[in-house]
């Protein structure tokens, strides 16, 4: 499988990378036999990029994939260097969030522990959205930094779903790495506009989450907790009924969408079957039609970029200049 660089961290991940969100029960119940199962076969298939945090199942996600990854023997020797391991911190349930120097630095322990292994390759502040800008700048991400100068991370980074505030923390505050989710895929792209060239000018690593919009562009549809607005949700069934009728899988379609976009690093893509990650290998090797591309932009037109609220409501418009928060 092809491997992009990280930015300019040295580290390179396949264009492909396993999200373990799924393994947390995010999306259904994961059988944890199955799931050790896939990672395995991501393994075997080329993929070497693994993604977690605490959030995912309440730690669940990290424990199911540390044990997964032992059972791999990927801690021993050269296969852990072979490895790129990210997981997250400031965010622990849906409404637990601590961005504060103390909980980040405990918390890259507890995750270390869960996942069995004595380092992770990038160590994200989870959705800063949620957070407090100036805490993030000032104090999280120093916090990082003093992780990675102790060995426990190697690079740091910051995710979230708001765009340009991703971009002004980045801007304030260096990061190595920043993920994204549901800002581009067949249903937004305005990731395109500025935080993809910006990570680019910068030499930034960039991860780009959820290719299926948060399993919006599938076949069952998205769970009943999806943000979306409502519009946007009935467009994906519809493109979804489209691709069904060419003959093809929407997902498929989706992720082979992403994965022809040049500038991300890798897309993270959630699976916890190997017949996700076979599949999703599979996909790799065509590039959808163009014709039926055509069609669904042309679907999703009315609502293409449909975003909805997300974070506090104070970072709306947040911009960081000069050192002042302003609006």
């Amino acid at each position: 499988m092809k491997r992009n660089p990280l930015g300019n961290t040295g580290l390179r991940v396949s264009e492909l990378s396993f999200g373990a969100s799924p393994l947390g029960n995010e999306f259904g119940q994961a059988d944890p036999a199955e799931a050790a199962r896939a990672v395995r076969r991501a393994i075997e298939l080329g993929i070497n990029c693994f993604d977690t945090s605490p959030y995912y199942g309440r730690t669940l996600s990290e424990k199911r994939l540390g044990e997964a990854l032992d059972g791999a023997d990927y801690a021993r020797g050269a296969a852990r260097d072979d490895i790129v391991l990210t997981t997250k911190c400031g965010r622990y349930d849906n409404a637990g969030f601590d961005f504060s120097a103390g909980r980040v630095k405990r918390s890259i322990d507890e995750s270390l522990t869960r996942l069995r292994t004595s380092y992770v390759d990038v160590l994200f502040a989870h959705d800063v959205e949620f957070g407090d800008p100036r805490q993030i700048i000032e104090e999280t991400i120093p916090a990082l930094r003093e992780i990675q100068a102790s060995g426990k991370a190697r690079f740091i980074g910051i995710t979230g779903f708001p765009v340009k505030l991703l971009q002004t923390i980045a801007e304030a505050a260096r990061v190595d790495a920043i993920m994204s989710y549901c800002r581009y895929n067949l249903l937004m792209d305005d990731l395109d506009n500025a935080l993809a060239p910006y990570c680019e000018g910068q030499g930034i690593g960039l991860f780009n989450a959820s290719p299926l919009h948060m399993r919006a562009l599938t076949e069952t549809g998205p769970p009943e907790w999806h943000p979306a607005p409502d519009a946007a949700k009935a467009v994906a069934a519809t493109v979804a009924a489209l691709c069904k009728e060419r003959g093809a899988r929407v997902d498929e379609v989706a992720l082979q969408f992403c994965l022809a976009w040049p500038r991300a690093s890798t897309t993270v893509v959630g699976m916890s079957k190997v017949s996700h990650v076979e599949s999703n290998v599979a996909a790799m090797a065509n590039r959808p039609d163009p014709g039926l591309l055509s069609e669904i932009a042309a679907l999703v037109a009315p609502v293409k970029n449909a975003a909805w609220r997300c974070g506090r409501p104070e970072n709306e418009g947040f911009e960081w200049e000069h050192g002042d928060a302003h609006r």
